[in-house]
């Protein structure tokens, strides 16, 4: 055995010759697996200028020197990136997410709860600025509620002062203060649109609808609290 079985740290060989290069290698391992942070998971393209240390989990497509790397981490080590393949259970931090996520089954997930053959549970949170404009404003991005998911809440804050309505409200297509109504036009003002567990069958775009009048201006950030499912896989 040369390694260790769990984290493949390598041994020092009795009278082997530059034990430091074998114990170096060794500490970069402890460094990327304990207490792990990586920066994204969903770029697919190695970063241009990464700091010595960068980590990233290789998502499925990716490119360049990341190609065929899927699922791995991807770390910049002294001018090259280094991958490292997981074992079932690591555990990351995905800084560009705030989220904690778990290898299993051959894939990141940030499952609450799982089974043997893929189903699971996870909370699902994520936010998009939104720029407005007219009676109302739709998102286009993360603030889509996906379909089959059980929203429990869809809170809010202005991030820049609105103008052209007194007010707003925040909901979907057919109720446009589901989540708040007549909620602050001013910086800063913000509102936790609480609602008892609702399910969504199809993508849906959270609006921002002007109360009376259309917006000429400010931007609304929202944030979608949600739970989503998987189906078992096999």
């Amino acid at each position: 055995m040369t390694t260790t079985p769990k984290l493949a740290l390598p041994f020092i060989a009795q009278g082997q010759a530059q034990k430091e290069v074998t114990h170096n290698a060794g500490l970069m391992l402890l460094n990327t697996f304990t207490q792990t942070v990586v920066k994204s998971r969903a770029i697919t393209a190695p970063p241009g200028s990464p700091a010595n240390g960068d980590s990233y989990i290789v998502p499925a497509s990716a490119t360049g020197a990341w190609s065929g790397h899927t699922g791995q981490i991807a770390v910049w080590e002294f001018g090259a990136w280094v991958f490292y393949a997981p074992f079932a259970g690591w555990l990351a931090y995905v800084e560009a997410e705030r989220v904690i996520v778990t290898y299993a089954d051959g894939l990141w997930s940030s499952r609450l709860a799982g089974t043997a053959n893929g189903g699971g549970l996870s909370l699902f949170c994520v936010e998009e600025e939104i720029t407005l404009s007219g009676a109302f404003t739709a998102a286009v991005g993360a603030g889509i509620i996906p379909d089959r998911a059980i929203v429990l809440a869809v809170s809010s804050r202005t991030t820049q002062a609105v103008t052209g309505a007194p007010s707003y409200g925040v909901g979907v297509s057919g109720n446009p203060t589901q989540f708040g109504g007549s909620l602050g036009a001013a910086l800063g003002s913000n509102n936790i649109g609480v609602i008892g567990p609702t399910a969504f069958y199809a993508p849906t775009p959270v609006r921002v609808t002007a109360t009376s009048g259309s917006f000429t201006g400010g931007k609304v950030r929202v944030v979608i609290q949600a739970l989503t499912f998987n189906a078992p896989t096999s």
